[in-house]
């Protein structure tokens, strides 16, 4: 069952769990996708069908081995090509999620290595996201959403959320850069010293080091 269509699925099934624990339903599946739930029960059906997911009606919706697999080649994809247009065409990263979600499709796996080799093989996208290798394996470390984060923690940016640009852009204006040291405040962190306010949904965009 290959098929873009089929990719998105499977990779918004995984990015919906990579960060916290809890499931994705039909309902947020089409949400998260912007297409009728209608929609996605058929399409759902035909996944768990292809053996990709495994789903009963009404319930959660899980990636088989077999769709894990499928789901880390496309998100792969997906962040070398963000970090490739950062790096070597000074795309900001909040410009970079829909280039990506086309590019992501029609580039070769010849390509693909090309561009991984030519970046030094990196291990996270510029919003911080793990880029899984080859072979499927991912890194990542222990997280704190900065929403369950107790004042003064301390901590490392670890990522932050790429799909609101318009937020990725007032975080930037904060501050706010993957790697950087923070603390947390009781309005928002402390960086380099200096108190800062972070906008209303910043707290559920961004992670840090536990």
């Amino acid at each position: 069952m290959a098929s873009p269509a089929a990719d998105d699925y499977l990779k918004t099934v995984f990015a919906h769990t990579e960060w916290q624990p809890a499931p994705i339903t039909p309902s947020q599946l089409a949400a998260k996708l912007g297409i009728a739930p209608s929609s996605v029960t058929e399409m759902v059906k035909k996944l768990a069908a292809a053996g990709l997911v495994s789903h009963v009606p009404y319930g959660a919706v899980r990636l088989t081995e077999e769709g894990e697999q499928r789901a880390l080649a496309i998100i792969r994809r997906h962040r070398l090509i963000e970090t490739w247009l950062v790096r070597e065409f000074d795309y900001a990263w909040d410009e970079v999620h829909d280039e990506a979600e086309v590019l992501e499709h029609t580039i070769s796996d010849r390509l693909l290595e090309g561009i991984d080799a030519r970046l030094g093989r990196p291990r996270f996208d510029p919003h911080g996201d793990a880029i899984p290798d080859a072979d499927g394996r991912i890194e990542r470390e222990p997280f704190v959403l900065l929403a369950d984060a107790a004042t003064g923690h301390a901590g490392r940016v670890l990522r932050v959320d790429d799909r609101d640009p318009e937020l990725l852009r007032a975080l930037e204006s904060a501050g706010l850069v993957i790697g950087g040291e923070v603390v947390v405040t009781r309005d928002g962190l402390r960086i380099e010293g200096s108190d800062v306010p972070l906008p209303s949904d910043g707290a559920d965009a961004v992670w840090l080091s536990a």
